[in-house]
């Protein structure tokens, strides 16, 4: 899951990206308004983490701009403490959840996951494909009840893979979701397959030549 944090205080901005990168999403940060405007509009991301508070642009003005582009990607506003007039103004831009400052981080993940689910991007804490089960709390992988260490990228591709089960998933979106703003070499996402494959079983990820890769759920 790729997740766009749009905050100007640094220590903020990074306590949240370290929180959500251990959780197994791919961040990228704008630290003004302008430039998280620019970024939601033109590129994929799953959820926007939004403060309102922002320089060059306010957060009000990224929501209503991306609602109007018809834009329905879920929105996360972060609000001072006692600013009920901003939330329900961020309400009725068009946002979809607020949290106010300052909060606790497991707070955030779990409104984060909760938002995505309401919304259908397909976030649970549980996923199980075949005799394959990924736990995304906990980071842990399992084939039948044997756990299975990966990397960080292998988890990533691994999840997305299951998200969108039975989808065939192109290598460009496997590189924003899975790298965010990192550029891999050109085989660096075949690469990633093959050290998966080897850990999970071959016949766990399908190629779809000149298409992309595809893990499919046993009929049941």
């Amino acid at each position: 899951m790729r997740v766009l944090l749009v905050e100007d205080e640094r220590a903020i901005a990074k306590d949240v990206e370290s929180a959500l990168s251990a959780t197994g999403y791919v961040v990228d940060i704008a630290g003004d308004g302008e430039e998280g405007w620019f970024r939601a509009s033109t590129e994929d991301y799953d959820a926007v983490i939004l403060d309102l508070g922002l320089p060059k642009l306010d957060g009000l003005s990224i929501v209503r701009r991306l609602r109007e582009e018809a834009s329905m990607v879920p929105i996360l506003v972060l609000t001072a403490r006692g600013s009920w007039l901003q939330r329900v103004e961020g309400i009725d831009a068009g946002a979809d959840d607020y949290l106010t400052k300052p909060f606790e981080m497991e707070e955030l993940l779990a409104r984060l996951a909760a938002l995505l689910r309401r919304v259908g991007r397909h976030v649970t804490p549980l996923i199980e494909v075949g005799p394959l089960r990924i736990d995304t709390r906990s980071l842990r992988v399992m084939i039948n009840g044997r756990a299975i260490e990966l990397s960080p990228l292998e988890f990533r591709l691994l999840r997305y893979l299951a998200h969108n089960r039975n989808r065939v998933v192109p290598q460009s979106e496997l590189v924003e979701h899975v790298y965010g703003t990192d550029e891999p070499e050109s085989n660096a996402v075949e690469a990633l397959v093959a050290r998966l494959r080897r850990k999970i079983g071959s016949d766990t990820i399908g190629t779809r030549r000149g298409h992309g890769y595809i893990m499919e759920a046993p009929s049941s």
